[in-house]
C-alpha cells in the first residue's frame, strides 16, 4: 500500500453564494468561492471535476454580475422615468396666471407660429395696400389701355392722384380683402414648411448648408404661391376692374367667362418668380442673423435690419418676373408663357418695363417682409423663453416637495 494518499471521487460540491447586494455593493473586487469536499480515490476524475467546478463558478459569478448590472440599469431607467414625470407635472393654474410666459409655452409651438405669421402678415398687407395697388396699376397699364393711349407708362405720383380722384379713399384699399384672406394661410405655410425643408435639406451632422437654406426656401415658396394662387389672380383683378365689385362676383365672372384656368393663368412664372425671391430673402436673413454677435441676435431691432437688407437684395433681383406675372394674369393678356412675355414687354416699353412699379414695390415689400420676419422672430424668441420660465417653475415646485 503506497504511502501517498490519492484522492478517488468528489464527494460532494457547493457553489458560491449569490448575492447581488453584495456584488452591487463592492463590485468586481468581492471574490467567490466554491468549496469542495472529496474521499479517497479517483485521480483524473477528481481533477476534471475540480476544473469543472472552477468554470461553473466564474460562469455563476459571471451571471450574477450581469443580473446585478442589469437591474442597476433598470433601476436608473426607473430613476430616469421617474425624474420625467416629474419634470411633466404641470404647475398650478393660479401659478400659470401669475407667469405669462410661462402660460405661452404651453400654446402648441406649430399653433403659436401659425397665429403670429397670420396676423402680421394681415396687418402688414393692409397697411401697405395702397403702394399695393399703385403698383399693379403701374405694372399693368401697357396691357390695360393697348389700343387706346400711346403712353407707354403711368408714373407712380400719377397713379396715385388717379385712384384718389377715381374712386376716394377707399380706392387705395380696393382689393385688399383677398389678400388679407390669402395672406393668413400663405404665411403659415411659408413659415411652417420652410423650418420642415429645413429639416429635409441637413445634412448627417446636423448642419444646414448655404445651398440647402436656398432649397429649403425655394421649396417653401412655391408650396404657399400653390395653395393659394387663385386668391392672388383675384387680387390684381379687382384693383383694376372699375365700379364697386365684390371679390365673389369677380370670381364667378372668371368662372363663367374664362374657365377654371383662369384661376392659375401665370403660375409657372409666379412659382419661378417666388422660388428665387424667397430663397434668397430667407438665406441671407438667416446667414446675417447668424453673423450677428450673441448679445445682439434676440433683438427686435436686429431682426428688423437684417430683414430689411435681405428684402431689399431680393427684390431687386426677382422684381420682372413678378411683372411678367402681372401681366399673364389679366384678361386679354397676349402672352402665353414666360418666353412671349419677357420680349414682349422689352419690345413694348423697354428694359424699364420690366421694372415698372418698382418703387411702390419696394416701399410696400421692404416694410411687408420685414414685419413678417421679425415677428416670426420674435414669437420664436418668445416661446424659447417661455420653456425656460415653464422648467423654472416646475423645477421650483419639485423642490418644495421633496
Amino acid at each position: 500500500m503506497s504511502s501517498r494518499r490519492r484522492v478517488e471521487a468528489c464527494d460532494s460540491w457547493r457553489p458560491p453564494r449569490s448575492s447581488h447586494a453584495v456584488l452591487l455593493r463592492a463590485g468586481p473586487r468581492v471574490p467567490a468561492f466554491a468549496s469542495l469536499s472529496v474521499r479517497d480515490g479517483g485521480g483524473e476524475a477528481a481533477a476534471a471535476a475540480v476544473a469543472k467546478a472552477v468554470e461553473e463558478a466564474v460562469v455563476v459569478r459571471a451571471g450574477d454580475r450581469k443580473d446585478a448590472a442589469g437591474r442597476e440599469e433598470e433601476g436608473e431607467e426607473a430613476r430616469k422615468g421617474k425624474e420625467e414625470r416629474g419634470r411633466r407635472r404641470l404647475p398650478p393654474a393660479a401659478q400659470l396666471v401669475r407667469h405669462p410666459l410661462a402660460l405661452l409655452a404651453l400654446v402648441p409651438h406649430s399653433a403659436a407660429l401659425f397665429a403670429a405669421g397670420a396676423a402680421a402678415g394681415a396687418a402688414a398687407k393692409t397697411v401697405t395696400a395702397p403702394l399695393d395697388r399703385v403698383k399693379i396699376l403701374m405694372q399693368t397699364h401697357s396691357v390695360r389701355v393697348a389700343g387706346e393711349t400711346a403712353k407707354k407708362g403711368v408714373g407712380f405720383l400719377e397713379a396715385i392722384a388717379d385712384i384718389g380722384k377715381e374712386e376716394g379713399l377707399k380706392g387705395y384699399w380696393k382689393g385688399n380683402l383677398p389678400q388679407v384672406i390669402r395672406i393668413i394661410p400663405y404665411s403659415a405655410v411659408q413659415l411652417f414648411s420652410y423650418e420642415v425643408y429645413k429639416k429635409i435639406f441637413r445634412r448627417n451632422d446636423g448642419e444646414l448648408t448655404v445651398f440647402g437654406r436656398l432649397a429649403a426656401g425655394a421649396c417653401a415658396g412655391m408650396t404657399s404661391t400653390l395653395v393659394t394662387y387663385p386668391l392672388d389672380v383675384l387680387r390684381p383683378r379687382l384693383a383694376v376692374q372699375s365700379g364697386h365689385s365684390t371679390m365673389s362676383q369677380v370670381a364667378l365672372n372668371m368662372l363663367r367667362e374664362e374657365g377654371l384656368a383662369s384661376f392659375y393663368g401665370g403660375l409657372g412664372p409666379s412659382l419661378i418668380g417666388i422660388a428665387p425671391y424667397i430663397a434668397v430673402n430667407f438665406c441671407v436673413f438667416d446667414l446675417m442673423k447668424k453673423s450677428v454677435p450673441e448679445k445682439y441676435k434676440n433683438r427686435p431691432e436686429t431682426s428688423l435690419a437684417t430683414a430689411l437688407l435681405s428684402a431689399t437684395f431680393a427684390t431687386m433681383m426677382c422684381y420682372p418676373l413678378d411683372t411678367v406675372r402681372r401681366q399673364m394674369q389679366m384678361k386679354g393678356t397676349p402672352y402665353n408663357t414666360i418666353f412671349d412675355a419677357i420680349p414682349g414687354i422689352v419690345e413694348r416699353d423697354g428694359l424699364v418695363g420690366l421694372y415698372r412699379g418698382f418703387v411702390p414695390n419696394a416701399l410696400k415689400n421692404l416694410p411687408n417682409s420685414s414685419i413678417k420676419l421679425t415677428a416670426f422672430d420674435t414669437v420664436k424668441t418668445l416661446l424659447a423663453t417661455g420653456q425656460k420660465e415653464l422648467d423654472k417653475l416646475i423645477q421650483e415646485n419639485q423642490e418644495k416637495t421633496i
